[in-house]
């Protein structure tokens, strides 16, 4: 069986960190990735807004490196979980499991910083990118 997901989106809000009682990582944000056809009545592309959630070092990478407005592609896993709300309701939320970010904007100019977007692989390891590596 297989369950992949890869997502290229731009980052709703910025990632929320938050650690577990164990100490563990973790970080959510949304996603939004349009749809791949336009509306046939307004013309306009439709847009899917996905939840995303990331651990451990890849969580604090992302928490540290991304923004609102930011351009990712996010490889993962599609995860279905069930939680009961504070007045007895029964919910279903659908999330995105990520296992890899790749940061595929430069960040804004802050503080005349400027040089090549950093990125995170599978483990959240911070993957330095130069210019010449960069085939367009």
């Amino acid at each position: 069986m297989l369950n992949r997901i890869i997502l290229i989106g731009r980052l709703v809000k910025e990632p929320e960190l938050r650690y577990t009682p164990n100490g563990i990582p973790v970080a959510t944000f949304r996603l939004a990735v349009d749809r791949p056809f336009t509306n046939t009545q307004t013309g306009q592309r439709e847009t899917d807004f996905i939840d995303l959630v990331t651990w451990r070092k890849l969580a604090e990478t992302c928490a540290q490196h991304l923004g609102k407005g930011r351009l990712v592609a996010v490889e993962g896993r599609l995860q279905i979980r069930s939680y009961e709300t504070q007045d007895g309701q029964k919910r279903r939320a659908a999330e995105v499991v990520a296992d890899n970010v790749q940061f595929l904007d430069r960040p804004k100019e802050s503080g005349g910083q400027s040089g090549p977007a950093p990125a995170a692989d599978g483990a959240g390891n911070d993957v330095k990118v130069s210019e010449d590596d960069i085939p367009f």
